[in-house]
C-alpha cells in the first residue's frame, strides 16, 4: 500500500480526500488464492464515502479528477463531498485475472479513494473464478 500525495489544488478543495494505491496488496492476495483466472471484484469496507478505482497513474490523474469535481458539484457547495460521493457510482470496481495476475494496462492501478478523511488500507477481494476456454474438438 502506497499513499499517494495529492496537489495542493485538490487538498484545498477536498480536504477530506485521501488516496492510497493498493494494487501490490491486491495481487498478492491474488497470487496467494486457489483460482487461476476470473474475476476481482473489490470493495471497500468502512465508510459510506470510500471506494475502489482502476485508473492510470501518472501526473494529470488530479487535475483530470479536480476538473471533473468542478463541472459536477461547485467547490462552494454544502454537503460537496457527500453529493461528490453519490455522484461517483459503485463504491467496487472489478478486474479480470488471468495466472493469478491482474489484467491491467501498463500505466493501471487499482486505488482506494476516501472522501471521509482518512483512508485505512481495509478492502475485501471477492474472486469469481472460471474455467479457461476449451474448444471443443474438430470433427
Amino acid at each position: 500500500m502506497t499513499s499517494i500525495e495529492i496537489p495542493y489544488s485538490i487538498a484545498a478543495a477536498l480536504p477530506s480526500l485521501s488516496v492510497l494505491d493498493i494494487t501490490n496488496d491486491v495481487q498478492r492476495a491474488l497470487a496467494a488464492s486457489e483460482y487461476e483466472s476470473g474475476v476481482a471484484l473489490l470493495s471497500p469496507r468502512g465508510g459510506e464515502r470510500v471506494f475502489v478505482r482502476v485508473n492510470e497513474r501518472e501526473s494529470g490523474i488530479f487535475e483530470d479528477f479536480e476538473s471533473l469535481l468542478a463541472r459536477l458539484v461547485p467547490c462552494d457547495q454544502a454537503e460537496r463531498e457527500t453529493l461528490l460521493a453519490l455522484l461517483l457510482g459503485p463504491r467496487g470496481d472489478q478486474i479480470p485475472f488471468s495466472s493469478r495476475r491482474l489484467q491491467l494496462g501498463e500505466w493501471q492501478r487499482v486505488f482506494l479513494l476516501s472522501l471521509d478523511g482518512g483512508c485505512e488500507a481495509d478492502w475485501r477481494l471477492t474472486l469469481i473464478g472460471g474455467e479457461e476456454a476449451v474448444r471443443p474438438p474438430k470433427p
